[in-house]
């Protein structure tokens, strides 16, 4: 699957869907006078501005590497996953303080058979668009396009709060602004957890311990207790991935015997993982002080 026409694909249809949705849900919160339904509203409306953060992300990802940046610009979708998260922190606050003023100027909104329908619809759809876009996320290991898909099912469990509300506000006049709250929180743990996982692949992660093992495995003809593999690092820049790493040859292996083990190395981790690897040779007893 190509990932860029795929991320483009999911971020128009999130925009198509969201905006049709805003338009209802916003009607419906001004028809019934509550926050928690236009607070949800303007939830779905963030969602088709995120899409359009990731399509400007991919689009600027998906440019090929230049003199400045010779190593690409796919991180462009952790950046572009950042401002979502920043655009979603900004909501929840808003929503937060709205939430609270209703609550102590004891205002009650008042639902209808509209808002039920309104609402259910909302559920439905923003589920079925989650399921949608965490499929491509995973076939395009796209972290921005998994963070719109994240944004879609917030929406969807907020809607759910609504629901919840609109069904018992008769009983409790302070449901709505409450509801409104837990909906603030739903959306500053999605903004958390969006934030949390780009940061994490601007800074830099661990290799895969399970890598590492299929790595060692595709080079098990060579003697590995002789060159023990170690001080493995990789590099995600989104579009390529490049590892480096250690192996211990003898003292009376010649440089161009080193150069050309590593280099036959190398090879078998493009072809095989599609990784561009720099392998340091160093002797049996060798010491590093790099971490």
């Amino acid at each position: 699957m190509d990932r860029t026409k795929a991320a483009y694909l999911a971020g128009t249809v999130s925009i198509f869907v969201n905006s049709i949705l805003f338009v209802l849900k916003f009607w419906a919160g001004i028809v019934t006078g509550s926050i928690a339904l236009t607070a949800d509203a303007w939830h779905t409306l963030s969602d088709s501005l995120s899409s359009i953060v990731v399509i400007i992300g991919v689009k600027l990802s998906s440019k090929k590497p230049d003199a400045e940046h010779p190593f690409g610009h796919g991180r462009w979708e952790q950046i572009s996953a950042l401002f979502i998260a920043f655009l979603l922190g900004i909501i929840a606050f808003n929503f937060l303080m709205e939430s609270y003023a209703q609550f102590t100027h004891h205002e009650s909104p008042v639902f209808g058979t509209v808002a039920i329908i309104v609402t259910i619809i909302s559920i439905i759809v923003k589920e079925a668009l989650a399921q949608y876009t965490f499929y491509i996320a995973r076939k395009t290991d796209n972290v921005s396009v998994k963070a719109d898909a994240w944004h879609h099912r917030t929406d969807a469990l907020s809607s759910v709060v609504v629901l919840i509300g609109i069904l018992f506000a008769k009983q409790f006049w302070w449901i709505d602004s409450v509801l409104g709250a837990i909906i603030s929180l739903i959306l500053f743990y999605a903004t958390y957890q969006i934030a949390k996982e780009a940061i994490n692949k601007l800074l830099g992660e661990q290799p895969d311990p399970e890598l590492i093992e299929k790595i060692k495995e595709s080079i098990q003809h060579y003697d590995l207790d002789s060159l023990q593999p170690h001080h493995f690092h990789i590099h995600n820049y989104v579009g390529h991935q490049e590892l480096t790493f250690h192996i211990r040859l003898k003292g009376d292996v010649s440089i161009e015997e080193g150069h050309k083990i590593a280099t036959d190395i190398e090879t078998i981790i493009q072809k095989q993982f599609g990784i561009i690897s720099t392998i340091h040779v160093e002797p049996i007893n060798g010491k590093h002080n790099s971490y």
